[in-house]
């Protein structure tokens, strides 16, 4: 979500960031949105409102596409069929991915797998955990003293990137 508020003001995405939701008001995420200017939300997903909350918050604020950081839970049939949803996964899936395959999880069963190789996918959600179309993937070698830690850090850089480029080629842009 920094990746993209920093990329919006920086004209590197012809984009605003028109609003920042988080489950709850600790959420890392909306201090650095505040700080930046884009308004925010605290919206529970546990809620039997949650649907039509977030509906009406992200009509309120035009917005057109979804991107998911850190997102954990099945979003609602009816925002993935009202929007363009976009999440980024740390893996190169279909590898590693679905529910319960979250953050340092990812890593370690990456690590315990043996592979050479990881990375992230940037993908369009579909209803199902990490089953959407990909639209973009890095590649990032594990090298033989990797940790969860060190190759965590390793992939985090290139979702960075990763979700700019994404953005980029979804708003008709060449990546930079």
């Amino acid at each position: 979500m920094e990746a993209i508020i920093q990329a919006a003001k920086s004209g590197v995405l012809p984009a605003t960031v028109s609003i920042v939701v988080a489950p709850r008001e600790d959420a890392p995420a909306l201090e650095f949105a505040r700080e930046n200017g884009a308004p925010t939300l605290v919206l529970a997903p546990n809620t039997d409102t949650y649907a039509a909350d977030l509906q009406a918050a992200l009509r309120e604020h035009g917005a057109d596409i979804v991107c998911l950081a850190g997102f954990l839970s099945l979003l609602p049939a009816s925002i993935v069929q009202s929007y363009r949803v976009m999440n980024i996964h740390p893996a190169l899936l279909p590898a590693f991915g679905g529910k319960g395959m979250y953050g340092r999880k990812v890593h370690e069963a990456v690590l315990a797998a043996g592979v050479t190789e990881t990375g992230c996918t940037v993908h369009w959600v579909s209803e199902n955990y990490d089953e959407g179309e990909i639209i973009l993937q890095k590649h990032v070698p594990v090298m033989p003293d990797d940790t969860a830690e060190t190759l965590q850090a390793r992939v985090l850089e290139q979702e960075h990137r990763a979700y700019v480029e994404a953005l980029q080629m979804v708003c008709g842009m060449p990546a930079s």
